[in-house]
């Protein structure tokens, strides 16, 4: 999604135009990098939070050279999805959650086949190895911030 379409949904969805839906969306844009710059956490209940992280000086590469360059330290900003936006993509049907009903059930199996043929896929697991990794950013949740 690009962001005139996220103006246009905006416009749809609270039945405004155009132009001021764009107001709403630069502005909360504009809130987000102004807080993020002023070194505070974004946190938005349900989605995410919005950080930033140092990132200490290191030596690199000139790709077209390959001679040693020096990188100075920086501050750069990070996106840590929610509990319920995690949920959202890696719900599993066989978990306590699902049982529950708060999340739509997976799609009926047709075929017996259909696990068999995954199993024999190049990967082997079925993509189950990308998400374990990307679940696992080393985050500590417990540290402390604002919530917008």
């Amino acid at each position: 999604m690009t962001k005139a379409e996220l103006v246009e949904e905006v416009a749809r969805a609270a039945e405004l135009n155009k132009r001021d839906a764009e107001v709403i969306v630069e502005t909360v844009f504009d809130s987000i990098i102004g807080a993020l710059h002023k070194g505070e956490k974004v946190e938005l209940r349900g989605f995410g939070s919005f950080r930033t992280r140092e990132r200490g000086p290191r030596r690199g590469r000139n790709p077209k050279t390959g001679e040693p360059v020096d990188v100075p330290a920086k501050r750069v900003p990070y996106f840590k999805p929610g509990k319920e936006l995690k949920e959202y993509f890696t719900e599993s049907p066989a978990s306590p959650a699902a049982a529950e009903g708060s999340v739509a059930p997976a799609p009926p199996v047709t075929e017996p086949a259909a696990a068999s043929e995954v199993a024999s896929s190049p990967a082997g697991d079925g993509g189950a190895s990308t998400q374990s990794t990307a679940e696992g950013s080393g985050e500590d949740s417990s540290s402390g911030g604002s919530t917008i």
